[in-house]
């Protein structure tokens, strides 16, 4: 007997689904403003050294004060980093007097322009010029807490189970990214910021398993296509949080906010059924099950919803086991299946976020930028939808990767002067790549057993924080040849098409509920329901 079996009977997407994926959506909607959190919290505003323990004795202005203590740049910008070892007063009588003045790093701090924002790390701190680096590695730092975090919040859902660890990833997060807001050091806000990514990336991992393994077969491709979108409006409505609020500490707290309404709701959240019986815990499994027949009007089903119906679905090799990261290599299917999906989500965020990272040409300011960036993901993950169930999870898989490594070939060979059409490709590029992504997060959720899929969906998570945190690395290769970066990035793009073709397909197929069903070919590519 199969779960499907028991979701058939009593509604596997009606009202109590529809809750379920309502509740999760509002919690991941914090997810991406965090993601992209540092575009503007560590942005970096117009600056150039202070001059106000400039000697005044001319009762100069202060474009007069800059003109003298600031030496230019190439496009006529004073420079950001340099100033004069003494005042030059003659530029004031000829701006072009100045070429041999001996120059020195800032002495007294920067100044910086608070017209865009009006307070930033960077400029709290002071991370620009030689302490640059710093302010780069903030968002690395948070995305390391993130690759961590997937591994832990994984493995524990999959043993404590999915509601207590959605609870745990809600308040931590929350309460994580509400400290940073009163960091005092940098030294302190990089710490509180890899917690928060530690943290939150719970919400990821154990909310799209719940709504997964809660909804029919039938229904999945339209889960996985929600969870997709709420990435996309999370991303949209940051750009119009960050345009109204220009603090980075009123900022954060702004998007962190809607954490409080995703445990308000908490209380309405079931458990996954599905774990709760492959861990034996048939009484729990019971009660969730009657409340979704109740909800979804299908009361002539409850009284069949008893132990003795539910302990028919659990196969012995799941009593009295814990699971832990170590199954996912222990038998040949599934040391493949894990092998593969982790190189998969390897090279899809390293495609996805190379190219989001190296989009260029637009001419627009950073918010309608960043509002650009997420729009253009609304065709991608809607034309998904249709996709899935029409050519399959497998071929949606590497039609959108080939075409991402299409896009940015063109780009590599398309000549630099024609930066109108060079512009449109990579926004189509970034389609294509956002389309993979939307793809694979239901994909490998359905190729993992119930007993290891947090597991599974953790270590996936991880290697496809790994390739978040390498692809601006790959960016820099643009100083050994300039379009090495895009080379790189396409030859990823093929490398990950390829791994999805050797992937079984799952459309049309019952979930897999242990590591025996994956061994024993009842989970496979002929199988129908």
């Amino acid at each position: 007997m199969k779960f499907e079996n028991v979701l058939a009977d009593i509604n596997g997407f009606g009202k109590f689904q529809i809750m379920i994926i309502a509740i999760n959506f509002l919690g991941r909607f914090t997810l991406p403003c965090h993601f992209m959190l540092n575009n503007f919290v560590a942005a970096i505003p117009t600056h150039h050294c202070d001059t106000s323990s400039l000697d005044d004795f001319l009762n100069l202005s202060q474009a007069e004060r800059i003109t003298v203590s600031i030496p230019v740049e190439t496009d006529g910008s004073p420079s950001s980093c340099r100033m004069f070892a003494k005042p030059q007063y003659q530029l004031l009588l000829n701006s072009s007097d100045a070429t041999d003045a001996s120059t020195v790093p800032c002495q007294d701090g920067w100044v910086y322009d608070n017209t865009t924002f009006k307070s930033t790390i960077t400029s709290e701190w002071d991370l620009v010029c030689d302490r640059r680096g710093k302010n780069k590695a903030t968002a690395t730092i948070f995305f390391v807490g993130v690759m961590f975090g997937a591994i832990a919040f994984g493995s524990l859902s999959d043993r404590f189970g999915r509601r207590i660890m959605l609870l745990v990833s809600y308040v931590s997060g929350m309460l994580f990214a509400v400290a940073s807001v009163f960091s005092t050091t940098y030294v302190m806000f990089a710490v509180l910021r890899f917690f928060t990514g530690f943290c939150i990336t719970g919400i990821v991992i154990v909310s799209s398993a719940l709504c997964v393994e809660w909804v029919d077969i039938e229904h999945r491709k339209l889960v996985g296509v929600i969870d997709s979108l709420s990435w996309t409006f999370g991303n949209t409505g940051f750009a119009a949080i960050a345009y109204f609020v220009t603090d980075w500490r009123w900022l954060i707290l702004s998007v962190t906010s809607p954490l409080i309404l995703a445990i308000i709701t908490w209380r309405w959240m079931p458990d996954s059924a599905r774990w709760l019986i492959a861990n034996g815990k048939l009484d729990q499994a019971e009660t969730y099950l009657k409340k979704c027949a109740k909800i979804n009007q299908r009361e002539d089903f409850i009284h069949t919803l008893n132990e003795e119906t539910l302990s028919m679905i659990v196969v012995k090799e799941t009593r009295g086991r814990t699971y832990t990261y170590l199954d996912l290599v222990r038998t040949p299917k599934m040391r493949k299946i894990a092998l593969k999906t982790g190189l998969l989500w390897l090279c899809i965020a390293t495609t996805f976020y190379g190219i989001s990272f190296n989009i260029a040409g637009f001419g627009l300011n950073i918010y309608l930028t960043q509002f650009t960036y997420a729009i253009i993901e609304l065709p991608a993950k809607i034309s998904v939808y249709y996709l899935l169930d029409k050519i399959g999870r497998r071929n949606t898989e590497v039609g959108a990767l080939l075409l991402s490594a299409l896009c940015l070939g063109i780009n590599i060979v398309m000549p630099k002067d024609m930066s109108a059409a060079r512009t449109v490709v990579a926004v189509v590029g970034k389609g294509f790549s956002s389309a993979s992504f939307g793809t694979v997060v239901l994909y490998s959720s359905e190729l993992f057993p119930t007993v290891v899929r947090q597991n599974g969906m953790g270590y996936n998570s991880f290697m496809g924080r790994f390739g978040v945190a390498v692809s601006p690395l790959i960016l820099l290769l643009d100083e050994v040849w300039k379009e090495l970066p895009q080379v790189v990035l396409c030859s990823t793009a093929i490398l990950g098409g390829l791994v999805a073709k050797t992937l079984a397909e799952t459309r049309n197929r019952c979930l897999p509920e242990t590591i025996e069903d994956v061994e024993e070919m009842q989970f496979n590519t002929n199988q129908k329901v």
